[in-house]
């Protein structure tokens, strides 16, 4: 079971808007004979193991949707329930490995106190194998184990009687099958993790240390923001450039490649992705990818505000208080003579990579001057911050007001 989660995560991690249909379709898309059978006798011990142990995750620590604990599973069902994910249908896989682990942990840790063994040997997931489980096959292992240690005895005019040697059964069962197992930790427990649930800040890290990264020119800039007029075309050209992290971020490749070769040549993207985003993207190398995140990112979210939609909903309230009429006035005064999109770019990244937690403020003070801890955040990046921010930018503007200064620089900014 956990081999068939790590390899269905691995298999739409980069592309999860393919997790769709039935495990029967799923089953049927297979290309070879051996794919299809590797997949078949595991997600029928899934299925199976579900449909037995489903009313006692209905009340186990993982919250499954009762919808799902109600019912049995079969490869009519949805394949989301098989891939495993944090929330919906995906809880349904999260929590069957999750309790299995648990109650291997409970035999573990109560076959160390019958033999007063030391049970401090842990195991994560991550490094788990075979030899690590307690695993056995009822008619292959455990009845000849019972048959072994049963006496039979026959009278003339009853019933044969059966006689158990319960005490060697059980020490046998504990030798064989507990002793020397370790406990199992969730560490590495797999999850398909939404595009816009992952930490890109490890992402850019990964990817810099095997594609170097370069800004993209002013004149790149310039021409991507006319080009995208429209939120669809933003959002899918974003989307495309998302995978095209995912892969970079694990595998590297040449720099100079140019981003609508990588997509078509070795992601074969090229018939899911619009012709005329191809075209725009292709004006990028992968050397610009980190940058062309953080101008799509913020690009997105100008257009929501454009539509009178929030692009912010997941930042905590912390950082999304009011201006004062004070602030408002000394930002109109530096947007009126200083050029800001630089500012509103970075703006933009670290409420998306940084505040995005609910327990950010436990790192990030919202009384904090929103002008030094930007300009600290720049600095950490090893970027020069704006000579016109760092002369003319308001003193009095905390980080608690960021999304706010953001949405009226934006806004003052589409009324020129």
């Amino acid at each position: 079971m956990l081999a068939l989660q790590r390899k269905l995560v691995k298999k739409f991690q980069n592309l999860p808007d393919l997790c769709s249909g039935t495990i029967r379709d799923f089953i049927d898309k297979q290309s070879s004979a051996s794919q299809k059978s590797w997949y078949e006798k595991r997600i029928h011990i899934f299925l199976s193991s579900w449909n037995q142990l489903r009313t006692s995750l209905a009340t186990y620590e993982v919250n499954v949707p009762e919808d799902y604990c109600s019912v049995d599973l079969d490869e009519g069902s949805e394949l989301q329930v098989l891939v495993p994910r944090r929330q919906g249908p995906g809880l349904c896989a999260t929590a069957l490995l999750s309790y299995l682990v648990s109650l291997h942990n409970q035999l573990v840790s109560a076959a160390g106190k019958h033999t007063g063994e030391d049970s401090s040997y842990m195991v994560s997931l991550a490094e788990v194998s075979e030899l690590h489980v307690i695993q056995y096959e009822v008619d292959r292992d455990l009845l000849p184990l019972v048959l072994a240690n049963c006496q039979y005895s026959v009278e003339r005019g009853r019933e044969t009687m059966s006689e158990y040697d319960l005490p060697k059964i059980q020490q046998q069962i504990l030798t064989r099958f507990l002793q020397g197992k370790p406990c199992i930790t969730l560490t590495g427990i797999p999850t398909l993790v939404r595009r816009q649930d992952r930490n890109y800040e490890n992402i850019f890290k990964d990817i810099r240390e095997k594609v170097a990264q370069e800004p993209l020119t002013s004149l790149s800039s310039s021409a991507l923001v006319t080009e995208l007029q429209s939120l669809s075309d933003v959002c899918e050209s974003l989307e495309a450039l998302e995978v095209t992290l995912g892969f970079l971020s694990m595998t590297g490749e040449d720099e100079n490649m140019p981003l609508e070769k990588y997509l078509e040549e070795k992601l074969q993207m090229g018939s899911h992705t619009a012709p005329h985003i191809l075209k725009i993207l292709g004006r990028c190398c992968l050397k610009h990818c980190v940058a062309l995140w953080q101008l799509l990112t913020s690009l997105k979210s100008e257009h929501m505000l454009r539509l009178k939609r929030d692009p912010f909903s997941g930042i905590p309230a912390e950082y999304q208080h009011a201006l004062g009429e004070e602030e408002k006035n000394l930002l109109t005064g530096f947007l009126s003579k200083c050029s800001v999109d630089t500012w509103l770019l970075e703006m933009h990244e670290f409420l998306m990579l940084k505040l995005k937690s609910q327990r950010a403020s436990d790192t990030f003070r919202p009384d904090w001057s929103l002008k030094e801890t930007l300009a600290s955040y720049m600095e950490r990046k090893n970027l020069d911050v704006p000579l016109d921010v760092e002369e003319a930018f308001p003193d009095q503007v905390q980080l608690s007001q960021l999304v706010e200064t953001w949405k009226f620089t934006v806004t003052h900014k589409q009324q020129r």
